[in-house]
C-alpha cells in the first residue's frame, strides 16, 4: 500500500508543477522516481526515457505507465497514469473559461516567455546527468561516438528523433551489451 501512494505522490507532483508539458515533467519525474523514492536508476530512468521517447504519444503518460507497472504491477500502472493525467484534467475542467478569457493577453504571453528558460535549463540538467551517467557506463569513446552519429542525423540528414532513438537502443542492445 505503500508503494502505491509513493508512486501516486512521484507522479502527481510533476502533474501539478510540470507546466509545459510532457518534456518540462520529465525532470521532476526523474527526481521523483530516481532520487526521492529510488525506484530505479538513473541509468534504468533514461532508457524508460529513450523507449518512451520512441513510441507515439504524450511522454509523460507512458512513462508513468511503464514505471507504475514496474513498481506494482497494473494497480501500479493504473495509478501513476492518474495521478499524471487528473492535475491537467482538473486544471482544464475549473480553469477553461478563464483561459479561454485572458488567452490572448500580454501577461500570459509574458508568463510562457519567462518559463521557457527554465525549461530549457532543466532539460539541459537532465541531459548532463544522462551523458555522465553514459560516460560511466559505457566510456568516453562510445557515448562521445553515439553523440556525435546522434547530431550527424539529426542536423544533417534530419532523421526524425525516434529512429535515432531506436538506433541508439539496437546499437546498445547489440554492441554495448
Amino acid at each position: 500500500m505503500k508503494e502505491l501512494w509513493e508512486l501516486f505522490v512521484a507522479f502527481l507532483i510533476p502533474g501539478i508543477v510540470g507546466y509545459g508539458g510532457g518534456p518540462a515533467s520529465i525532470p521532476l519525474v526523474e527526481h521523483e522516481v530516481v532520487k526521492n523514492y529510488e525506484f530505479m536508476t538513473t541509468n534504468e530512468f533514461g532508457e524508460v526515457l529513450a523507449l518512451a521517447n520512441a513510441l507515439p504519444g504524450p511522454i509523460a503518460t507512458k512513462m508513468a505507465g511503464y514505471i507504475g507497472y514496474e513498481v506494482a504491477g497494473t494497480l501500479g500502472s493504473t495509478i501513476a497514469l492518474f495521478a499524471t493525467v487528473v492535475p491537467s484534467l482538473l486544471a482544464m475542467i475549473f480553469l477553461l473559461g478563464i483561459l479561454t478569457k485572458y488567452k490572448d493577453s500580454p501577461k500570459v504571453k509574458r508568463i510562457t516567455i519567462y518559463v521557457r528558460p527554465i525549461i530549457a535549463v532543466l532539460m539541459g540538467y537532465l541531459t548532463f546527468q544522462f551523458f555522465d551517467s553514459s560516460v560511466e557506463s559505457a566510456g568516453w569513446t562510445q557515448t562521445v561516438l553515439l553523440v556525435i552519429v546522434s547530431l550527424i542525423l539529426l542536423e544533417r540528414f534530419k532523421v526524425h528523433p525516434a529512429w535515432v532513438v531506436a538506433g541508439s537502443l539496437v546499437y546498445g542492445a547489440v554492441i554495448l551489451s
